[in-house]
């Protein structure tokens, strides 16, 4: 409690101190577009993927922690202070945040004036919607200044964040009212762009970091915000940002609204232009045009509490126990809702740059979410078995833009073939859904070789049953569900994967975990077997692989292998 609680009428969890343990971060976003955003307005968007598509930058281990966001200064005077606490830190006299299903709402108050900072992730577009609410609530007209600031990046964040002699040539603004068209390589090679924009006109701007916050300056105090006016800069090259400046006065009581958004536009390529050299920014403004008003706002976010309503009314409890109730209720649901949409690869310790999505991590996260969205439970199964290999394995990660193959991961995890008949079949038993393992899916992303999702079951079977060790147990491969316990990679030099260095493919190290898998979901195997009609065929896996209830029969030369103590063990497997 000394940090927050949970507020269940609202579904909230409700921060009371901003100096949290570490930044405490919220997962906004349902469709396409993504956004993390901590509780004092720390974060980073995305638009499908973290590392190729990243709108704005982000540094993790930065000092002090949480210094990029999506943050906003109020100049009270000599005053400089933000909603959320960070980056000025300056003591407020008031402060909370409610991170919401979806949304986060962040609340400060210093010196008569009150400010509230809504996030949402609109459902069904592809843009970060925020809106500030001011009111004075001293006895005295208040002259107020306004600077939201955004930085951008230059889309690929891992190479944003090394490429430095050429990123620094590649930076490219265009700022046509209160827009800020971010639109760095849509000359040479990108259909895509970003706006951040407001719905009020502008009393300043500035695109360059330099002149916004400084050459020596700190997001803590930006040298534009300590001068009361913005430079009117126009980025090319360097650190592109997006900085505007308003200038208000609110009578005593008063209250006003400005509406800020960050978005993501595609273009079809015989789209891309509106004149010779003139981007075409129609879809921005339709954008901007959809959320033009708090009308529109809260429709908005109405529209997505609805969309939170249905999805957890599927499933309720009510024990009696308001603990296990909230867990199951609100919160298991939703958190199992971010790991769908995001699988780990991103998140506040995964950088986004690296990982992707993960083969096995996505299979399990359909375990936790099928019976909310089984339509796109559907879409992420053949998605994920068209990055497995012909012999049955799998690239262990694919990234979630291109849904390819994470190369530089590559396969020989080997436990990943088996989570793929665990996901199809949570599936099949949640929907009756059967004519999936009629559909025609790649092996490793190649057409030509594709074959039926019932194919594809088949072979990751067989990859576990031809991949043995000296005692009968599955090999382990690069690693099982373990990933620390790397038991075929030694990593002898620096800068050497831990993960797939050395002879992962060694006759070696054996799974007990794989193995108890493989008991459980060859038995699950041969039940979609039956069910489909292949009799034989179920009847051949389970005596073949030992499955039979009653049978005691098990691998060639296991028993004689095996150290006397873990014949009980063995009993247990079987």
């Amino acid at each position: 409690m000394r940090f927050g609680y949970f507020d269940d009428a609202r579904r909230e969890y409700v921060i009371t101190e901003p100096r949290t343990p570490l930044p405490w971060i919220n997962y906004l976003g349902s469709d396409s577009f993504f956004t993390l955003l901590s509780n004092t307005a720390g974060g980073y968007s995305f638009y499908r993927d973290a590392r190729l598509r990243r709108l704005t930058r982000y540094r993790y281990n930065n000092c002090p922690l949480d210094s990029e966001g999506f943050h906003i200064y109020i100049k009270d005077g000599e005053s400089v202070w933000n909603p959320g606490w960070q980056p000025t830190q300056t003591a407020l006299d008031a402060y909370t945040c409610r991170h919401g299903l979806g949304y986060t709402v962040l609340e400060g108050a210093k010196d008569g004036v009150a400010a509230r900072q809504e996030f949402f992730v609109p459902k069904g577009d592809d843009c970060l919607l925020m809106r500030l609410t001011l009111r004075n609530e001293s006895a005295a007209a208040k002259a107020l200044q306004v600077f939201p600031y955004v930085e951008f990046c230059l889309w690929d964040a891992l190479d944003d964040s090394s490429n430095f002699q050429r990123n620094y040539s590649t930076g490219e603004v265009e700022v046509v009212g209160p827009a800020i068209y971010h639109k760095t390589e849509y000359r040479e090679r990108r259909d895509h762009y970003a706006v951040f924009w407001a719905n009020r006109p502008a009393d300043g701007f500035d695109t360059e970091r330099e002149r916004f916050i400084g050459v020596y300056g700190s997001p803590a105090m930006p040298e534009a915000v300590k001068n009361g006016a913005c430079t009117g800069s126009v980025a090319h090259g360097w650190q592109p940002v997006a900085a505007e400046q308003f200038d208000l006065v609110l009578a005593p009581g008063e209250s006003t609204s400005l509406i800020l958004g960050l978005g993501y536009i595609e273009n079809p390529a015989a789209e891309k232009w509106a004149a010779p050299g003139v981007v075409n920014k129609a879809r921005a403004e339709a954008m901007m045009a959809r959320y033009a008003d708090d009308r529109q706002f809260d429709a908005a976010l109405d529209a997505l509490s609805a969309f939170w309503d249905a999805l957890l009314g599927r499933y309720q409890v009510r024990s009696g126990d308001e603990k296990l109730d909230r867990m199951v209720n609100i919160w298991n649901q939703y958190q199992c809702m971010v790991t769908f949409n995001m699988s780990r690869s991103a998140s506040y310790f995964e950088s986004g740059m690296g990982r992707g999505m993960g083969f096995r991590d996505s299979c399990q996260d359909l375990l936790g979410f099928v019976h909310m969205i089984p339509e796109r439970a559907r879409e992420r199964i053949l998605d994920i078995a068209a990055t497995q290999f012909p012999d049955g394995s799998a690239y262990h990660q694919y990234q979630p833009l291109t849904k390819k193959g994470n190369a530089d991961i590559g396969s020989g995890f080997n436990d990943d073939p088996l989570w793929l008949i665990a996901g199809v079949d949570a599936y099949l038993r949640e929907t009756g859904d059967w004519g999936i393992l009629e559909e025609t899916v790649d092996f490793n992303n190649d057409p030509a070789l594709a074959q039926s999702l019932l194919e594809h079951l088949r072979r990751s079977f067989r990859f576990t049953e031809t991949h043995l060790g000296p005692h009968g147990l599955p090999l382990i491969g690069r690693a099982d569900w373990n990933d620390c316990l790397n038991l075929n990679c030694f990593s002898e030099h620096p800068g050497e994967s831990f993960q797939i260095s050395g002879p992962s493919e060694g006759p070696v190290a054996e799974s007990v975990f794989i193995g108890g898998m493989f008991v459980k979901y060859g038995r699950a195997w041969a039940g979609i077997l039956r069910h489909v009609g292949r009799e034989d065929e179920a009847a051949a896996a389970e005596i073949a692989h030992h499955l039979r209830p009653g049978s005691d029969v098990h691998p060639p030369h296991f028993r004689e292998h095996l150290p006397t103590d873990h014949h009980g063990l063995l009993e247990q497997l079987h």
